[in-house]
């Protein structure tokens, strides 16, 4: 590698500095997890004719092109041009150049289980929701992973992440259907949280024990429960892996619309910018928020947020984790 090299640019160009000095690696955003076939061509063109011929599929459902040498980035940024205009320009990301590439990588992909265009049990169309996310935050230089889920089952793992949206139904009965099989509160008492029961001979929900997963409406044999079309999610926040403090996120918003979820991500850059450790070259949300504290961090995210009735907004923040001390582990 060139010692003339400015690496910071080259990082927020979205490529990666590798353990072989000479090469670097580009990183290929695919907002949701989801594109056409025919993209897959360029993907491997850029990695014939520019890398080592290799590609790896990353965690948070982009790819990553090794092998490529420094000199060479120009040139494999005027490649992925039609694939940033089809990824990102197509759901409004603003890109004023698609030929330089990415203007920056901070703000890692946003990632997405599968949803309700195939998964029965997803309550939301994970894909497009990623996608007018992606529209919302990026382009950002700061360190911020987001990820939906269209359930509580959480496929793509959005407890790990700075911000999980987790697709919850608001489900209805039609008393004149339910017949009093108990079938849907055998399932919610064994595998979900037990919010259903039965009152002569009707299916009653609770709705303080009801998390939204929407399993009563696949269990129903005739059909009485059903989804709301009106979209609601869980937000948890500030799950993290890493060295230091490994742990899981936490709710912080049950039953929140769409225009609210946009809203609260759009609210955390300023946050982080007022907030972030300058001293450090890198310095991750969740320990801005240990430092500064919850109420402050609640605060700046519901600024100008107009809630819809139904949110609720967590008290306090109840995580699940251990820290690394200088006498062994601390399980709390």
């Amino acid at each position: 590698m060139s010692t003339d090299l400015n690496t910071k640019l080259i990082m927020r160009n979205a490529y990666r500095i590798t353990s072989d000095r000479r090469h670097t690696c580009l990183r290929v955003r695919v907002p949701g997890g989801h594109l056409e076939a025919r993209h897959l061509s360029l993907i491997q063109h850029i990695a014939d004719t520019y890398g080592n011929g290799t590609v790896h599929i990353t965690t948070r459902q982009g790819f990553e092109i090794p092998g490529i040498p420094y000199e060479m980035i120009p040139e494999v940024n005027r490649a992925l041009a039609p694939l940033l205009e089809a990824l990102e320009v197509a759901i409004g990301v603003p890109l004023d150049d698609t030929t330089q590439g990415y203007p920056a990588a901070g703000t890692r992909n946003v990632a997405a289980c599968i949803g309700n265009r195939v998964c029965p049990f997803a309550n939301n169309d994970t894909t497009a929701l990623a996608q007018r996310i992606e529209a919302t935050i990026f382009p950002n230089h700061y360190h911020v992973k987001v990820a939906v889920t269209g359930c509580p089952n959480d496929c793509i793992k959005a407890h790990l992440q700075d911000f999980g949206i987790i697709g919850q139904a608001a489900v209805e009965i039609d008393a004149a259907r339910c017949i009093g099989c108990e079938a849907c509160v055998t399932n919610c008492r064994k595998r979900v949280t037990g919010a259903l029961e039965l009152q002569n001979m009707i299916a009653v929900r609770d709705a303080q024990r009801c998390i939204g997963c929407g399993e009563c409406v696949l269990k129903c044999p005739t059909g009485a429960w059903s989804r709301n079309p009106h979209k609601f999610f869980r937000m948890v926040i500030l799950g993290r892996t890493g060295k230091k403090n490994p742990r899981l996120a936490a709710t912080f918003l049950e039953w929140a619309a769409e225009p609210v979820i946009l809203a609260v991500l759009r609210n955390v850059y300023k946050f982080i910018d007022e907030h972030i450790d300058r001293s450090l070259p890198k310095e991750h949300l969740g320990y801005i928020v240990d430092r500064i504290g919850y109420p402050a961090f609640r605060d700046a995210l519901l600024d100008g947020v107009a809630l819809n009735p139904q949110a609720r907004v967590a008290e306090r923040l109840d995580f699940h984790g251990y820290w690394h001390t200088a006498d062994g582990i601390m399980q709390w």
